[in-house]
């Protein structure tokens, strides 16, 4: 028994522990003193559906993308799908006014059973394959961004008619952790690629495509990377008569995945890219192109969570606490997260630091680490570990024979299943026998 439970009026008094830089906006304790999200409580979730399951707040999605399109009216928001590929998502993205970004067949797959018009998607990925670029080729794909000239020989011999194309380049700048892959600018591999392109019917392009990494906080680089490729757009006009009217500068748009960490922020991004085009256009004397940007880990990051239940509390070696729930992180995606809850009750006494281990995890894999949890935290209890609507899906496994877990969307009270769990009868589908 808690003091809340002695003393009910205490709730009224009580400051929730929900930090918005991680949770989805909508995130509050209700009067019973649970965490509820859609106005549905999460641990009514984790008892319908089991767990682990992924919960995905509709409401922090299309809020996400309209703060993108505020905050941009004149550039084109595309919307990486890669971050999370689900139907339902594809199709809230595109209500809200946003293409949509693919990067493999079955990506592609996804989107088109959405109803997401081919138009509106773009395809890009390293190292595309002769079967993913045919299959992009026959839907009717709005553009392709090519990478290598590989991809630019198999185009050739695939498209019937003008495939709008995008180059993608590596631009160079020099951001922390990231490997950016492309034509690098001025190479002799560029030049090849512009003239290749330049030489066919079959083939327009109409753009450059950059992709400069992962969480990126700093708008400065995305300001010298429409610098640098202004320049290479007019270089292209002046050799081969191409004007150029599509400048797309990717994604990695960065997301807290713990309080305090810092996050791109939308306005001075604004900022800093209207007045580097202006710079750029004006130095080169090119008329100005219109811009695309494909946030993905920023629109959906926020508005995942993944609830577990919890399945014993240990003491470790060295004196420490571990956590052991019914899941697994997600290919490492998951790791150093600190923002987890209990969701069940809304705990007023005294707090332990822990770490958040998988009944499956080997190696001291962890999903997170030094989550500050109720002393008396038991066995049956749900955890919340916030920000896990990007990759979490995608990366998931099915180590140790098992199933991935489900999805399930929030919204205005009522709970929507996306995504079934994966079950032990599925994985043996693929068996084939002696």
């Amino acid at each position: 028994m808690t003091l809340l439970d002695i003393f009910p009026s205490l709730r009224a008094s009580t400051v929730p522990r929900l930090d918005p830089a991680v949770w989805p906006a909508d995130t509050h304790y209700d009067g019973d003193g649970r965490i509820t999200l859609g106005g549905v409580a999460l641990h009514d979730v984790a008892d319908q559906y089991g767990t682990p399951v992924r919960v995905i707040d509709e409401t922090e999605v299309r809020e996400r993308c309209r703060a993108y399109r505020k905050h941009f009216p004149d550039i084109e928001i595309v919307y990486a799908g890669t971050a999370l590929m689900v139907g339902a998502v594809a199709r809230w993205v595109a209500d809200e006014g946003l293409s949509v970004q693919v990067g493999s067949s079955g990506e592609l797959s996804v989107a088109l059973a959405a109803g997401i018009d081919p138009r509106r998607i773009v395809l890009h990925g390293n190292g595309k394959t002769l079967d993913e670029l045919r299959t992009a080729v026959r839907c009717g794909v709005g553009r392709i961004v090519v990478g290598s000239l590989t991809e630019i020989t198999l185009l050739t011999a695939l498209a019937t008619q003008p495939q709008q194309v995008l180059l993608r380049i590596a631009t160079g700048i020099d951001v922390p952790g990231a490997g950016q892959f492309g034509f690098p600018l001025g190479s002799r591999s560029f030049e090849t690629a512009v003239a290749r392109i330049a030489g066919r019917c079959n083939m327009q392009l109409v753009g450059l495509h950059c992709h400069l990494g992962p969480q990126i906080h700093d708008p400065d680089h995305y300001g010298e990377a429409i610098r640098r490729m202004i320049g290479e757009m007019s270089w292209i006009d002046h050799e081969y008569g191409l004007l150029l009217s599509q400048l797309d500068i990717g994604g990695g748009h960065a997301v807290a995945l713990r309080g305090g960490d810092a996050e791109l922020n939308l306005r001075e991004l604004a900022d800093i890219l209207d007045d580097a085009l202006d710079a750029g256009c004006a130095r080169h004397r090119f008329p100005r192109p219109v811009l695309t940007m494909e946030p993905g880990r920023a629109i959906v990051a926020r508005a995942g969570i993944t609830l577990y239940r919890v399945l014993a509390v240990d003491e470790t070696a060295g004196g420490g606490t571990r956590v052991i729930v019914d899941g697994s992180g997600c290919g490492g995606r998951s790791r150093g997260h600190g923002g987890a809850l209990v969701v069940n009750r809304h705990p007023i006494g005294p707090r332990m630091t822990a770490s958040v281990a998988g009944k499956h995890s080997e190696s001291g894999a962890l999903i997170a680490t030094e989550v500050r949890l109720p002393t008396d935290l038991r066995p049956g209890e749900v955890l919340a570990l916030p920000c896990t609507g990007a990759y979490h899906h995608g990366s998931a496994t099915t180590y140790s024979t098992v199933g991935r877990p489900p999805m399930v969307a929030v919204a205005d009270g009522h709970t929507r299943q996306l995504l079934r769990r994966e079950t032990t009868a599925d994985l043996l589908m693929r068996e084939l026998g002696e």
